[in-house]
């Protein structure tokens, strides 16, 4: 498929995807000449977008897959996908030759045309997609075709102040999330407050982030697997809702916990579990390293999140490499994120990262790569840094052998506002759970009728 020039009004209603995230069809099958093969020469430039972060692990990966591109010109575009911007570039024909997204944009990516179907490439370059984390490759298929090669896998840990614990006479188990009444009533015994003002936040439900993680806990999906059917209005998920706002409820509502929470010096030694001013949350796994780095002596405890039948439950998130409609070396775009998300990549950004470390005298904490290979073999290489943090590096990857995620769909822009929107009235006042969840059902599935009906009128 060559750059093509499309009308003024083409360019406009790209744009307004971007806002609206209505689907406009996928365009068929990946029909742009290219010759995908481990064993074509490859040439000409390379423009990546989105590729953000950059650092040693970023940096040795670049490195190895330019090694592997040979003659190509690789050019870095640093700063997060910008979603508007990369769909007007599609719409005027210049768009870059590959795209880092985030994997919940990549149904609606796929759906509106503006990257292509990886079959040929994955076959072409001998992709193993049995190699990635289920729920990660599962997030950027879309109707059985994969439309990324995932990278990265984000989890969620309990994190909590060991000392904090202690004092009220509790133990991780009781925050980790299998007894929801445990949770509340350790979050009661935890806070602390003078004269309405918050000194001690006892527990962070991580509203409205974690509504997924919730639900999933109390045994129910948002959307249906098939990414068809939103699931809002179940009543499990009103009473996940009820139960993770009832946490702020009981502390003084959400605004006052979230006004103090965000006081902390989150990135510095001034943290909330380094000062002893939070008790326990659930929170993504790269916190870890946060932690390590800049209070090592803060009293940490760790364990995964549980469900309420007392299993190990993460969201998983993360990042993928997309080919756009319209790619000038999508052959090149192909190797390239073949060539990133690799076990011989993953392998040189360990040995990066572990000489880092070193450097500070610090210990080598793992990394997630949506890659389920290259997490075998980085568990393998992490190095001890002593308790509490050797049990943090454990419970991650037990974390990540456990994960779920939200199928792909062509409206996941529309599903995640509706669904945030419900949350947000609810912890504002405005709405209760009940009412929230019902305006937010309608609206997502409004959203998902017309993106897949969109999508099937395109075929």
């Amino acid at each position: 498929m060559g750059k093509r020039q499309l009308a003024v009004g083409a360019i406009a209603s790209a744009v307004a995807l971007g806002v609206t995230g209505c689907a406009v069809g996928t365009g068929g099958a990946d029909d742009s000449g290219a010759e995908y093969s481990t064993d074509a020469e490859l040439s000409g430039d390379l423009s990546v977008m989105g590729f953000s972060g950059v650092d040693e692990v970023a940096t040795s990966r670049v490195d190895y897959a330019e090694e592997q591109l040979g003659d190509v010109n690789v050019s870095l575009t640093e700063g997060d996908l910008d979603l508007q911007q990369f769909l007007s570039a599609v719409a005027t024909g210049n768009p870059p030759d590959i795209v880092y997204a985030s994997r919940d944009q990549i149904g609606s990516l796929a759906a509106r045309g503006a990257i292509v179907p990886l079959d040929r490439c994955i076959e072409g370059e001998g992709i193993t997609t049995g190699d990635f984390v289920p729920a990660a490759i599962d997030q950027v298929t879309l109707e059985d075709v994969v439309y990324g090669i995932p990278e990265f896998n984000t989890v969620q840990l309990t994190m909590a102040n060991a000392d904090l614990l202690s004092e009220a006479g509790l133990t991780v188990e009781d925050v980790n999330g299998s007894d929801w009444e445990a949770v509340s009533a350790a979050s009661a015994a935890l806070a602390k407050g003078d004269g309405g003002d918050i000194q001690v936040i006892g527990y962070d439900s991580k509203l409205p982030e974690f509504l997924p993680l919730w639900a999933k806990a109390n045994g129910v999906d948002l959307i249906s697997e098939d990414g068809r059917t939103a699931q809002l209005d179940d009543p499990k998920v009103q009473e996940a809702l009820e139960w993770a706002v009832s946490i702020y409820d009981d502390q003084g509502g959400f605004s006052a916990v979230k006004a103090y929470r965000d006081s902390a010096d989150f990135f510095g030694e001034g943290n909330q579990f380094a000062t002893g001013v939070l008790g326990a949350m659930p929170m993504e796994q790269w916190y870890v390293n946060v932690l390590n780095d800049v209070s090592t002596d803060a009293p940490m405890a760790f364990d995964t999140v549980r469900d309420r039948s007392g299993n190990t439950i993460a969201f998983a998130s993360g990042s993928a490499w997309a080919i756009p409609s319209g790619s000038d070396n999508p052959e090149a775009a192909c190797r390239f994120a073949r060539a990133m998300t690799s076990i011989d990549a993953w392998q040189a950004a360990a040995e990066a990262r572990i000489e880092a470390r070193k450097a500070e005298d610090k210990p080598f904490t793992g990394i997630l790569t949506g890659n389920a290979k290259a997490d075998a073999m980085i568990q393998d290489m992490t190095t001890s840094g002593g308790e509490p943090w050797d049990t943090a590096v454990a419970k991650m990857y037990e974390a990540n052998e456990s994960t779920f995620a939200m199928p792909a769909n062509p409206a996941d822009a529309e599903f995640k506002q509706a669904l945030f929107d419900a949350v947000n009235s609810v912890l504002s006042g405005d709405a209760t759970p009940q009412d929230a969840l019902a305006t937010a059902q309608e609206n997502a599935q409004a959203a998902l009728d017309d993106a897949w009906s969109s999508l099937e009128s395109e075929k």
